[in-house]
């Protein structure tokens, strides 16, 4: 019967097995990939919150229409931009580029927000 194994029980392994050999940690490398980030904002009682954000690029923000009116999420230079949300209704956009984003809602135009990405 085969066993399987998980890849970080036999990173693990493969490590601590190089170690007992006299390998430097220093020269194992293991190529993991970092989980991307993710942030949620809550649109609420006319405002996002928070109102701002800073994140680092590759970040996953989730807007959720909590209000029981409608809403938009949408950068004046059409950077992204979601269709109308009722409530419950979620918009979810990636950062990948540095910069500072603001964002305001087009059937409310004084609820405005900001990204910032490092």
């Amino acid at each position: 019967m085969r066993r399987r194994v998980s890849t970080g029980a036999f990173v693990a392994a493969l490590v601590l097995g190089l170690a007992g050999l006299g390998v430097g940690a220093e020269t194992v490398s293991v190529n993991a990939q970092a989980k991307p980030e993710t942030m949620d904002v809550k649109i609420d009682n006319f405002s996002f919150g928070p109102p701002e954000l800073t994140v680092t690029a590759g970040t996953t923000i989730t807007w959720t229409n909590r209000d029981d009116i409608p809403h938009t999420v949408v950068s004046p230079d059409k950077v992204f931009k979601s269709r109308v949300l009722d409530t419950d209704e979620k918009f979810s956009f990636t950062f990948d580029t540095p910069g500072t984003f603001p964002y305001f809602c087009s059937i409310h135009p004084k609820m405005t927000g900001k990204v910032v990405v490092r």
